[in-house]
């Protein structure tokens, strides 16, 4: 199977990618992502200085990770004579990821240029307002020539607008999304935040924002016409096909090699293709933005069936009914004047003897 994809004229062997954090930090960390069959690089977010980052800076659940890791704790210079150079051999695309403003990115494209295929631009710190991000946009295009990918944060009021203005700026393509906060972090054991930073905050990421990037990633293609990296929230080779389905690309993984092991990255590229596959698809390419047409509301209340061959009569739909429309005996009995249509019996029977009400 072709496994291939094509971003802004980038060819990648297959749409998993890195995404820019601590397991790209530098040229040995890299190498070794690569080694797992990831399709392309990129690198941890390079600024005109290197950040001073709090200890302890990630935690993580089997759910989310939270950190507080800033940018490199390494500066430009240690990236341009030792990592960038280190990573010359890989035989794949290189996305520099850089940050964050006008003056920094005016600084840093001229040094970092030739060593990469594409940038990446976060805009985590800048703000909400899109006036200084179209500025940002402009000049690294201007100065790069080679793709330009703006990072959208969720906190970005409309991504939509975002992905118009700075393609218009004359950015290649989006990346979304960056990691979700502030958000703060308690531990069970002790009933405090262990991070290091201000306030313990941190940002969070991982496959509990999976959802939120999934609907960024689908409204921002369903209204432009333009190249997607979808990243947040990935864990499997199927996340991955759902993040092509809704328009993306290429997609990019982190947090969840933080939580379930670096191998995870193999685990997925090596899913991929039987992923593919289950969803009826022939190719990457394939399954490219074939969720991308509207959808209107509906309102039509569809009472839930129960298969009793596999009911357990465990009651957990009774337990969770919000009408109280469910009541379970011997066997399970639904009131269709109660019963509201919501789904949610049918998404949290554990056997999947409920159906009818989910498409």
């Amino acid at each position: 199977m072709d496994l291939s994809t094509e971003v802004a004229g980038i060819k990648f062997d297959n749409p998993l990618l890195p995404a820019a954090g601590p397991l790209t930090g530098d040229d040995k960390k890299m190498k070794y992502i690569a080694s797992l069959g990831v399709g392309g690089m990129v690198t941890k977010t390079i600024s005109t200085e290197a950040a001073k980052v709090p200890r302890p800076c990630i935690v993580a659940t089997k759910d989310y990770v939270i950190n507080a890791e800033l940018w490199s704790e390494y500066g430009p210079g240690k990236w341009i004579d030792e990592f960038l150079p280190g990573i010359q051999d890989l035989q794949m695309p290189k996305i520099i990821s850089i940050g964050y403003t006008k003056e920094q990115i005016e600084w840093l494209i001229p040094r970092l240029k030739d060593f990469g295929d594409a940038f990446e631009i976060s805009t985590h710190y800048v703000g909400k307002d899109l006036k200084p991000i179209a500025e940002v946009a402009k000049t690294a295009s201007k100065l790069a020539g080679k793709p330009v990918f703006m990072k959208v944060s969720p906190h970005m009021p409309d991504p939509v607008e975002f992905a118009k203005v700075v393609t218009d700026a004359g950015a290649a393509g989006i990346v979304a999304v960056n990691s979700l906060g502030p958000a703060y972090y308690v531990d069970p054991k002790t009933g405090n935040s262990p991070l290091g930073s201000e306030n313990r905050y941190g940002w969070i990421s991982g496959p509990v924002i999976k959802p939120l990037a999934l609907s960024i990633v689908q409204r921002v293609r369903q209204a432009l016409d333009i190249p997607v990296i979808g990243v947040g929230g990935v864990k499997s080779a199927e996340d991955v096909v759902e993040f092509l389905e809704v328009g993306a690309s290429a997609v990019g993984m982190l947090s969840s090699a933080l939580i379930f092991g670096k191998a995870q990255y193999k685990r997925i590229v090596d899913g991929l293709e039987g992923a593919l596959k289950k969803r009826g698809y022939s190719s990457v390419k394939d399954a490219i933005g074939r969720k991308l047409e509207v959808q209107h509301a509906e309102f039509t209340v569809n009472n839930p069936k129960v298969d009793p061959e596999k009911c357990t009569l465990c009651k957990l739909c009774e337990y969770v009914c919000p009408y109280f429309a469910i009541k379970v005996t011997d066997h399970v009995e639904v009131d269709p004047n109660a019963c509201f249509g919501c789904g949610l019996c049918e998404s949290r029977c554990p056997t999947s003897a409920i159906s009818g009400v989910l498409k």
